[in-house]
């Protein structure tokens, strides 16, 4: 269709304002227009290390074996992280979409700094949309001798609202495409796959909302398929470091200065109650003791997406977690359950659950209620496919926003009274599993690049399998089912008695009304 001359010139005009202002910011955000990356490689494993001893003389099982522990307590989680950073002496190759600027945050930048003050040679590897609000710190860590910054897809423009938005509206749909991995790597002997970014909130540290989250930590063979992925990513064309960009914030701050704040930070947290509480931890004190036992067999595969998820269409990169995810659930005999914080099946995938469901198999769904979730936009993608799933046979369980048996629970704890489910996981059959970042949306699908860990062992399927179900009680989660005129219904149990509500419990109106007006929004692809 032919646009008014009036049109036309007017975007023009808007076309080559936008060239005009990307020409003077730079727009170079891929190998191909800026000055070229030197390729790195991960550092081999040796044999003279703390971590090189404490695991692996746990490997009695010989080549080829993988040692696999979940970690389902944000304090096990964040001391594993702090200690073996403690302990690196070679390497610290971290990957992640979110490293905030809080007191956990700033006490494992600590530690890596510390590493890197050792000798240890630092790699991190972080998605630019979270980043970028932290170039200064960046470029100041950046210069340390040992470690070294990358971004993953980043911004051209650093700063400048009308740059930023020139930059959007130029690059649109490249920039939704983010990475979503993460991988904490010491050693090249350990790695931390799954659910948890770096910040108070995914390690029980937070006095506003916590996340239940999930861990697995990784030692043997998948260690080397974590290491592997890492530096595929870390030397893709959509890795750039950070020194390479135009407008970083180079000289607000120096590495003085960070390494000041960082030890402030520390010694203010020192007699916290948080690190108290870590200090009293079972689970940690087996940590410093050497005695951390990990379940070893052959069955491990860790599965990441192709790098050029980012930049290129699906027909051109290779098969990569949701394909696993496929399969394994397409080969589900007795039992599918899923665990997953943002969850927008799409008509293929609730087809799919209703077919299995059908077929006898039990389908189960534990995911967060309107009240409990951190995205109230998503959860309206949610809400479309939830009573066509019902109907079909498959059970949905909600997490409560303020589950009163989670608190000081040992196996799902809480830093405070408010939780959000942030774990993504899955059971098939009680003997296969799956932990990694990959949520059960369109955004994971096809947009975000993923990772996770496949895991073949009956004795962590029974103890995540048991970890669904505490958190699918009625004391826990709001239990979804149909009445008789198949409109939805919530019940839980609350001192002792059953209730039922007939729309999203504790959730306030304002929070319904904008849920029920986004589901008619044509979204969800990128939900």
């Amino acid at each position: 269709m032919q646009l008014p001359l009036h049109t036309a010139l007017i975007r023009s005009a808007f076309i080559l304002s936008l060239g005009l202002t990307l020409l003077l910011t730079g727009c170079a955000v891929t190998r191909s227009g800026i000055m070229p990356a030197q390729p790195s490689v991960a550092i081999p494993p040796a044999e003279d290390a703390i971590l090189d001893q404490w695991f692996a003389r746990q490997s009695l099982a010989g080549p080829g074996q993988s040692g696999a522990r979940l970690i389902s307590q944000g304090t096990d989680a964040f001391a594993l992280r702090a200690l073996s950073a403690r302990a690196a002496a070679r390497s610290l190759d971290l990957q992640y979409y979110i490293w905030h600027n809080d007191a956990t945050g700033r006490y494992l930048a600590g530690e890596a700094l510390a590493a890197a003050d050792r000798g240890v040679r630092v790699r991190l590897l972080l998605d630019d949309m979270d980043a970028r609000q932290r170039d200064a710190v960046l470029m100041a860590l950046d210069q340390h001798p040992q470690i070294e910054i990358r971004l993953f897809n980043p911004f051209a423009t650093r700063s400048g609202t009308l740059r930023t938005l020139a930059e959007v509206f130029a690059r649109g749909s490249r920039l939704n495409h983010r990475m979503h991995n993460k991988a904490w790597i010491a050693d090249g002997r350990i790695a931390l796959v799954g659910g948890r970014n770096i910040g108070d909130e995914y390690f029980s540290a937070s006095d506003g909302v916590n996340f239940v989250d999930l861990d697995v930590l990784l030692a043997g063979a998948a260690v080397d398929e974590t290491v592997r992925s890492f530096d595929e990513y870390w030397n893709s064309e959509s890795s750039i470091p950070i020194d390479h960009l135009r407008r970083a914030m180079r000289g607000k701050l120096t590495l003085y200065e960070v390494r000041q704040v960082l030890a402030d930070s520390a010694r203010a947290q020192a007699d916290s109650d948080y690190l108290r509480r870590l200090r009293q931890s079972p689970g940690i004190v087996s940590m410093l003791q050497g005695d951390y036992e990990l379940a070893w067999q052959s069955g491990v595969q860790v599965v990441a997406d192709d790098p050029r998820k980012a930049i290129k269409h699906a027909s051109e990169i290779r098969p990569g977690v949701l394909e696993s995810l496929i399969d394994a659930f397409g080969a589900t005999r007795r039992e599918l359950l899923l665990i997953s914080p943002y969850f927008v099946p799409g008509a293929g995938g609730a087809d799919g659950m209703r077919q299995l469901a059908s077929a006898g198999i039990d389908v189960e769904i534990l995911t967060n209620s309107l009240a409990a979730t951190d995205v109230a936009a998503v959860h309206s993608g949610y809400v479309r496919y939830r009573q066509r799933l019902l109907a079909g046979g498959v059970k949905i369980y909600e997490l409560k926003p303020a589950p009163e048996a989670f608190e000081h629970e040992k196996r799902m704890s809480f830093g405070s009274s408010r939780a959000s489910l942030h774990t993504k996981a899955a059971i098939v059959d009680r003997e296969h599993i799956f932990v990694g970042s990959f949520n059960l949306d369109p955004r994971s699908a096809t947009l975000n690049c993923e990772m996770g860990a496949w895991i073949h062992s009956a004795a962590l399927a029974k103890e995540l399998a048991l970890m669904f179900e505490e958190g699918a009680t009625p004391l826990r989660s709001f239990v979804v089912t149909l009445d008789a005129k198949g409109r939805t219904v919530w019940t839980e149990t609350l001192n002792g008695k059953t209730l039922q509500y007939d729309s999203d419990p504790y959730a306030g109106w304002g929070r319904r009304a904008v849920t029920w007006l986004l589901k008619f929004l044509p979204i969800e692809s990128q939900l």
